[in-house]
């Protein structure tokens, strides 16, 4: 891609990157594609070694006035938000002058669930003149494909725990909660909350350690899926090599997510993982059946 076209899609990249592997990656994707970035670490969550090969700035969260500053005179009009972010509370926000301009739009934006704080705050991007748009737009690689992703595929009995899963976030999604849930017998078992997807494996473990869960181990899916009505620029359900490790201690047969509306974060190695460990990873299409 050339410097023209770079430029037609809104001239250098700005990524704002929480933690994990995953505005690595997106980085990487992008630059290949010939697109030029800027990243906006976030203190506290992204990782120094990770960003230090790309023109970066250190944000602190709330730092919305320096953000909109740094990224005009670098020439961005195109944003991405990519990587883990613990959502903090309103009171424990550094906010510099233009976000306490905006406080009134944060704390409106705050009385809801993720998905709702993350459109209310993508408003105050755009009203600064920027164009949110989702990493898979200019990364569309870090997308799960449809299919089996390794050697392992999902049995009968898995694919009626994955149909059951889905449904079971399609209708739960409404409340704005969780992407993911454990599902085993047609039986939920875990459903993901404030906590996050690790540690919702890490309680299945506990629970199946302790005798709480009566199902075998080897049986049993992690499902993931996009809210109902998600705005796909922010917060797509991921998964990443971590995933499979905790899917592995919990006792669980597989993984199974909404193919091309699922991030993945080294494919490479979420394969390898899963297929040490007997594990599925599977992709499968919004609104099939499996």
């Amino acid at each position: 891609m050339n410097n023209a076209t770079a430029a037609g899609q809104g001239g250098p990249l700005a990524l704002i990157c929480g933690g994990g592997t995953l505005p690595l990656a997106v980085a990487d994707s992008a630059a290949k594609r010939g697109r030029d970035l800027v990243l906006f670490p976030i203190s506290g969550h992204a990782e120094p070694a990770k960003v230090a090969r790309y023109r970066h700035h250190w944000l602190r969260v709330g730092q919305f006035g320096a953000f909109t500053r740094l990224a005009r005179a670098a020439g961005c009009r195109d944003v991405v938000w990519i990587g883990a972010l613990v959502r903090p509370s309103l009171w424990s926000l550094r906010p510099d002058f233009l976000a306490i301009k905006s406080l009134p739009k944060i704390i409106r934006a705050y009385r809801g669930g993720d998905n709702h704080l993350l459109t209310g705050v993508s408003k105050l991007f755009e009203e600064q003149g920027f164009r949110l748009v989702g990493a898979h737009e200019v990364a569309p690689e870090i997308l799960v494909p449809e299919g089996a992703l390794g050697q392992f595929d999902a049995s009968e009995k898995d694919r009626e725990d994955i149909a059951f899963g889905f449904a079971y976030l399609q209708a739960s999604g409404a409340f704005d909660v969780g992407q993911a849930a454990v599902v085993a017998g047609k039986r939920v078992l875990a459903v993901e909350a404030a906590e996050g997807t690790d540690q919702m494996l890490a309680r299945v473990a506990e629970l199946r350690a302790n005798g709480r869960i009566g199902v075998a181990p080897g049986a049993g899916v992690l499902v993931k899926a996009p809210k109902p009505g998600q705005d796909q620029r922010f917060d797509l359900p991921s998964i990443g090599p971590q995933t499979v490790i905790g899917v592995a201690r919990a006792g669980l047969a597989g993984i199974a997510v909404v193919a091309d509306k699922t991030v993945i974060a080294d494919a490479e190695n979420v394969v390898r993982e899963a297929d040490r460990a007997g594990l599925f990873v599977v992709g499968v299409s919004f609104g099939s059946k499996t």
